[in-house]
């Protein structure tokens, strides 16, 4: 009989850490499951209040108007920083006059504050808006949603907008982005108070940005920004790339020892990825890099030849360079497709900046784009089907310059049909200068900017 009460004793005993065993686990698998519907949840709220901003500054009324639900007790209060205080119908914002939309920019939020509930939800955060013109907005903003039918919508805000305190004004702040070409998300990698340009994509998931002649990598994970070594080559422009085997970087660096009387003298070197010294390639000046041949074997670029620029072609090894276009004003920014038939570029041999290809030989040269933008720095997509362009808003002859209004255009290759994958916004030189498409085709590095 005793033996019998300690096998009882055990086996309740066992029967008991299995319950408190099973029930832990049920308890810590239900809080793993609450955790990740919170993280769900928070992240489908940040994406609904990215694209409600984009689609507003896009002037896609539809995609905007999915963004909200009108509710019994939806509100939308603005209090300006002049002091005025604006009770906005919610009918205005879900459905506006065309004249409110499309008006361009990019909207950056930071310092989200949340709470979820089960339907409900609440989401605090500081926005920097930036205009056509490179002027920023300040503002504080509290948004309420419902989660309606499974998916969360804006049903309420509070807007406060806000000066800059006089202490904290700036030149240039860069804003280094990435937009999907399906979805048209935009994504700010690294917002900087600082000049930056001319992002290329390293399969390794980093970015080669260039400033103040230097050249830095930029960790799309971590967003740690790191100086490159490029030893003497402190001059480098906003013309650089990685070479289809990833190994080698092209750079345009300003060679002030060079004997050309010229202003500016900038040539073409090639380095290892990771850093090191630079070996010339180009024997004359100016010569702007722009793209490498899939063979890695010849590079294409930019260069002036008395006081006429045209695109050329060089061995990587150097030697004798050779001229494939020959017509009156600028030809640049030519960039091999990745099957080695074409070099695409952009000309003005039409009296306008449009887009054009030709035969790696220069023969068979074709006029691509043939509208009132100004349109330049045309990238192949690495399958192939695609080329990003970046177009001037008003006719800028045969300048490229800084801080203008621009936009980011996809062709498709197949039909020629062309669209906007981003709002008209503050950029120009320095956007997209250079090959910046990610591996996979599917997204797009740029800069944008603000100047106060």
């Amino acid at each position: 009989m005793k033996i019998f009460c300690q096998l009882q004793h055990c086996f309740f005993h066992h029967i008991k850490q299995l319950s408190q065993k099973y029930t832990l686990f049920i308890i810590g698998a239900l809080l793993s499951s609450s955790l990740f519907s919170q993280q769900q949840d928070s992240l489908a709220i940040i994406q609904l209040l990215e694209k409600e901003g984009l689609t507003w500054r896009m002037g896609d009324k539809q995609a905007h108007a999915d963004c909200w639900q009108a509710q019994p007790y939806s509100r939308i209060l603005v209090s300006t920083a002049d002091g005025r205080t604006l009770d906005i119908p919610t009918e205005t914002i879900i459905d506006p006059p065309s004249s409110m939309l499309g008006n361009g920019g990019f909207a950056f939020h930071s310092n989200h504050k949340m709470k979820i509930g089960d339907n409900t939800a609440w989401v605090a955060h500081d926005e920097v808006s930036v205009d056509t013109n490179g002027k920023e907005t300040l503002s504080h903003e509290i948004r309420l949603l419902d989660k309606i039918d499974g998916n969360w919508k804006l049903v309420g805000q509070s807007l406060h907008f806000y000066n800059h305190p006089p202490e904290n004004k700036i030149d240039t702040t860069s804003y280094i982005q990435t937009v999907d070409i399906a979805s048209g998300r935009i994504e700010t990698v690294l917002s900087i108070d600082e000049h930056f340009e001319a992002p290329n994509w390293h399969p390794d998931n980093y970015l080669i940005v260039n400033s103040m002649g230097k050249l830095y990598t930029l960790d799309l994970k971590t967003k740690d920004l790191e100086l490159l070594n490029t030893d003497f080559a402190d001059q480098s422009n906003n013309d650089h790339g990685i070479s289809p085997d990833n190994k080698w970087l092209a750079i345009s660096h300003n060679d002030v020892t060079d004997p050309s009387p010229k202003a500016y003298k900038s040539a073409i070197y090639v380095l290892p990825i990771e850093g090191g010294k630079p070996r010339r390639v180009t024997s004359e000046v100016m010569s702007f890099w722009h793209g490498w041949s899939p063979d890695g074997k010849r590079l294409a670029y930019c260069a002036e030849r008395n006081g006429n620029y045209d695109v050329y072609t060089i061995s990587v090894d150097g030697g004798k360079e050779k001229r494939l276009t020959t017509a009156e004003g600028l030809d640049d920014g030519p960039e091999y497709s990745p099957d080695g038939k074409y070099i695409y570029y952009n000309s003005y041999k039409s009296g306008h900046m449009q887009i054009w290809r030709m035969r790696t030989n220069g023969k068979k040269q074709e006029q691509l784009t043939f509208d009132e933008n100004s349109n330049w720095f045309p990238h192949p997509s690495p399958d192939g089907k695609w080329i990003v362009y970046i177009a001037y808003t008003s006719d800028q002859k045969q300048n490229h310059l800084f801080g203008k209004q621009v936009k980011l255009r996809l062709m498709n290759l197949k039909t020629k049909e062309i669209k906007d994958i981003t709002p008209v916004f503050f950029g120009g030189q320095g956007t997209i200068n250079v090959p910046s498409w990610s591996p996979d085709s599917k997204k797009l590095a740029f800069v944008s900017y603000s100047v106060n």
